[in-house]
């Protein structure tokens, strides 16, 4: 397989080079030059494509990718082209370079992404366009703020029961595709705020960060405190502190896909800012690198690098994974929650419980506790079962949602202040 592993090197070097990861090495960061480096990987191997679109294979890997980054509604299929024998190296080469060709996209080079699939679902709702009318004397307003880093809008909830006494604050990271309204009326975070009178903040990622609006979690930069998309994260919670009374003592950060991924990395940098983490259907700490490994860890399960292993001192964590998801495989859950409870204190003699449920014409879950031998909780590992990549017990008023599943939100925010 050594045509392969040639060829993977010399994508990743390319996808480092599109992400700015390069710089100094000689290599010029434009769409046309990261292109042409795979084309000569591809060239090298004999499989240059040609001047179209490249062509998807019908394997599984191939159809995975299509469901992620399908083509525009309409568009013209191009001819079929033969392909390499099946169960070659060559083949497995070609395969892995369209799929990566398709992910960086021949139309728009604006910032590689993991997109969720467009498709819906019946019963998931389509992007929220309005919010539901607030409850008297609540406000969701706007915000922004800005470090060396870079700048990220953000909306933040102020429940009608806030009469400026301290309450607890919760940053919700949307998935891929999704913003702060979508993700508000999906989660409906909103009203248990309501219930349970704290804030809730949900900054926004940009198009010009990523073009699907993904946090970019793949980022070595954004794996590291004090820089990239961490920093301005964590930089938004401490915002809200200064300027409203947090008790800082119950904040909490939680998200979805790549928000969870994202999550997890926040959560992990700033242990004293987060008290606790929640994670639907995210990735382990440090799993990917780049865009090849971050793929691979998406669809097979995180091999996360062992020489960035999670720091010690970690935070209580709570885990929502659907055991049908198609775009983040459920290995990664298992290893996210595995990683969680060991990197905090007493972790490595957790105790760990499990008990099945169900809701009432929806799906069955397993639930599985970790805890000190005091019973001090660690972590808590929800699998659905017949469940996919979407919020459990969410509202059709947003996106990605699946309202047959056990309420994450709610589940969530138990969590949270059992560990506060």
């Amino acid at each position: 397989m050594k045509l392969a592993q040639d060829m993977l090197a010399q994508m990743r070097a390319a996808s480092r080079n599109l992400m700015g990861g390069a710089t100094g090495s000689g290599m010029t960061n434009t769409p046309a030059a990261v292109t042409e480096t795979i084309q000569r990987a591809l060239a090298a191997a004999g499989l240059a494509p040609g001047a179209a679109a490249p062509q998807t294979p019908d394997t599984p890997q191939a159809r995975t990718m299509h469901d992620i980054n399908p083509p525009p509604a309409g568009a013209a299929q191009p001819e079929a082209k033969p392909e390499a024998a099946p169960g070659t190296p060559q083949s497995a080469a070609h395969t892995m370079a369209q799929d990566f060709m398709a992910r960086l996209g021949q139309h728009h080079f604006d910032m590689p992404s993991f997109e969720m699939p467009n498709f819906q679902p019946p019963g998931f709702g389509a992007p929220a366009a309005t919010q539901a009318p607030l409850p008297a004397g609540a406000q969701f307003i706007a915000g922004s703020y800005r470090n060396p880093a870079g700048t990220r809008d953000y909306k933040l909830y102020i429940p009608s029961s806030y009469h400026g006494q301290a309450m607890p604050l919760v940053v919700m990271l949307h998935g891929c595709t999704q913003n702060p309204d979508d993700f508000a009326a999906g989660t409906q975070m909103n009203a248990l705020a309501e219930e349970k009178q704290c804030f809730v903040v949900y900054p926004a990622q940009t198009q010009g960060a990523n073009s699907s609006r993904c946090w970019n979690w793949f980022n070595a930069i954004d794996q590291q405190r004090g820089q990239g998309e961490p920093s301005i994260i964590a930089g938004i919670a401490q915002q809200i502190i200064d300027d409203y009374p947090v008790n800082q003592r119950e904040v909490f950060v939680a998200g979805l896909s790549a928000g969870g991924a994202m999550a997890v990395i926040v959560g992990t940098l700033y242990p004293e800012v987060f008290a606790a983490v929640g994670v639907h259907s995210g990735l382990p700490f440090a799993s990917a690198q780049d865009l090849p490994s971050a793929l691979a860890a998406m669809k097979g399960g995180a091999m996360p690098d062992p020489k960035r292993k999670s720091p010690a001192g970690g935070v209580p964590i709570i885990v929502f994974h659907g055991d049908r998801d198609t775009t983040v495989n459920l290995r990664n859950g298992d290893e996210l929650i595995a990683q969680g409870v060991r990197s905090q204190s007493g972790g490595q003699s957790a105790k760990a419980a499990s008990t099945g449920g169900s809701v009432p014409n929806g799906h069955r879950y397993t639930r599985t506790t970790h805890s000190q031998a005091d019973g001090s909780p660690l972590g808590e590992y929800w699998v659905i079962h017949g469940a996919g990549h979407a919020w459990s017990g969410g509202s059709n008023s947003g996106s990605y949602t699946d309202a047959k599943g056990p309420d994450a939100s709610r589940e969530m925010m138990r969590f949270f202040k059992t560990v506060s």
